[in-house]
């Protein structure tokens, strides 16, 4: 599945590129950051031996895309977005983002992204339904995502141990209108 060199349109102050093996350092370290790390159900530190796993056995696969959210003026790098677990079956896959440079987080960066992303789910792969998990006292989140389009599906209670704390779940998804 080829992904064209940038995915967005003119004034949206972003653009989504396909992320490469050079970004391998960038995603690293921006996942190992604890303001990134600490919002994943994952949260095992990030290497470049994993990351590198990640894209051959799950991007290079066609199991996951992920993209490089880029700022439009000046083509810099600043987070993540990928869809994953790609289910070519029920048309549908599990939807993931992080912002990883902090002084570009809480200004709608993150919501644009995953607008371009449903964009690109629905039309470019012809999915049919995108879903979340996101933890359920991370009220920010939830609301860009719900500005994006997802939305509540159920509250999972106590569903993840994160530091053996229980933590609860809610699942969000949007739907293709077709």
């Amino acid at each position: 599945m080829k992904i064209q060199s940038h995915y967005g349109e003119k004034g949206l102050g972003i653009y989504l590129r396909p992320m490469t093996r050079e970004d391998t350092d960038l995603i690293v370290s921006w996942r190992n950051l604890d303001s990134v790390r600490k919002k994943f159900i994952y949260q095992a530190p990030f290497t470049r031996e994993g990351h590198e796993n990640w894209i051959r056995t799950m991007v290079e696969t066609g199991k996951v895309v992920q993209m490089i959210i880029c700022l439009e003026e000046t083509g810099r790098a600043v987070g993540s977005v990928y869809i994953r677990d790609i289910d070519r079956r029920h048309l549908k896959a599990e939807y993931g983002i992080f912002i990883g440079v902090e002084e570009c987080r809480g200004l709608g960066i993150g919501t644009m992204a995953a607008r371009l992303m449903i964009r690109y789910s629905f039309e470019e792969l012809g999915l049919h339904r995108l879903y979340l998990r996101v933890y359920a006292d991370n009220q920010q989140a939830i609301r860009s995502y719900e500005k994006a389009g997802f939305v509540r599906e159920a509250y999972l209670k106590e569903d993840v141990r994160i530091d053996g704390v229980y933590r609860d779940i809610v699942l969000m998804a949007v739907l293709n209108p077709e």
